[in-house]
């Protein structure tokens, strides 16, 4: 999604280092090798084991790729091992499900198929979302729908779900949407009653937010001074966040406003490239997935320039 426009936002050139911190299906990663030279280096993180062993596969005999199975909040650390701090040329993010996880019915992304209630992008760690479920409070799952899903009514599928689970086990995802479904009153036109029960679960469950909010402060000491930072994002609660990290990585040192101070002096780390982009309606037309998507780009500065 948004290919074509991340590959110019990255500014890819043939003898640099960039990182591709969600390998996800590797479409991305595929279209900048492609731009690299001989000398060129491609660090791809993902916390799916299965898109790392995937990508390990397909690059085994490319001597630019190094595959590293962590959660991109590690990314300085991982950065760091490999001697690359600074010196990084450009960092993308393309944030939330991939595809390949969304069509596989055992991972328990999607209300489409049915399969075990799982929803863990890293299957070697932490809850699934069945177990949760279980166990939550009826206000705080309501509290987790309500935030993460920005559903109006998630105090019905909140109690809904609670008093299912004490007639059933909710262990596969066609339950819970059935539960959702005969719990939500009204429809939105396009949309599944589940779409923003599943979102909200899925978020919570993988720590997403607090996932980005934790990398975006550690990439300004990765970029070398001109390296791009570029972040595809698919719902609002993620491009909030990563609007107001630029814009603030963008006008520096929160001086007050009625202080004559020169813009050079507030220390800004980042210019903002162009606006937001979305997707074509082409794009959308090929890929209705991609209807969501918003891209944007910040770029390092030099120390001292404005």
């Amino acid at each position: 999604m948004l290919l074509k426009e991340a590959l110019q936002a990255l500014r890819i050139r043939s003898e640099g280092i960039f990182v591709d911190a969600t390998y996800g299906n590797g479409g991305h990663a595929r279209e900048i090798l492609v731009r690299l030279g001989s000398h060129g280096r491609l660090l791809v993180l993902d916390r799916d084991p299965r898109a790392v062993t995937a990508a390990r596969h397909e690059h085994s005999d490319d001597s630019r790729v190094t595959a590293v199975h962590a959660p991109f909040s590690k990314l300085k650390e991982v950065v760091q091992t490999y001697g690359l701090i600074d010196r990084v040329d450009g960092i993308l993010f393309d944030l939330g499900v991939s595809s390949l996880q969304l069509d596989d019915p055992q991972r328990g992304f999607s209300f489409q198929t049915d399969g075990p209630l799982d929803m863990r992008m890293d299957t070697t760690s932490g809850i699934t979302a069945a177990k949760w479920l279980r166990s939550v409070s009826e206000d705080r799952l309501c509290e987790v729908i309500r935030t993460y899903g920005e559903e109006r009514y998630a105090r019905r599928i909140a109690r809904a779900i609670v008093v299912e689970r004490q007639r059933t086990s909710l262990d596969t995802t066609a339950q819970l949407a059935r539960v959702i479904s005969q719990a939500v009153p009204t429809r939105e036109h396009g949309k599944h009653p589940s779409t923003r029960t599943f979102q909200a679960i899925r978020i919570y469950i993988n720590r997403e937010l607090e996932e980005l909010g934790t990398v975006l402060s550690q990439t300004l000491s990765l970029l070398h001074p001109g390296g791009r930072l570029v972040v595809i994002s698919f719902h609002s609660l993620e491009d909030r966040r990563v609007k107001r990290f630029m814009r603030d990585a963008s006008r520096g040192d929160p001086f007050p406003p009625e202080l004559p101070v020169p813009t050079r002096e507030l220390g800004p780390k980042v210019r903002l490239v162009g606006r937001a982009v979305r997707p074509s309606m082409a794009e959308v037309s090929r890929n209705p997935r991609a209807r969501s998507a918003v891209l944007r780009v910040a770029e390092r500065l030099t120390h001292g320039q404005a």
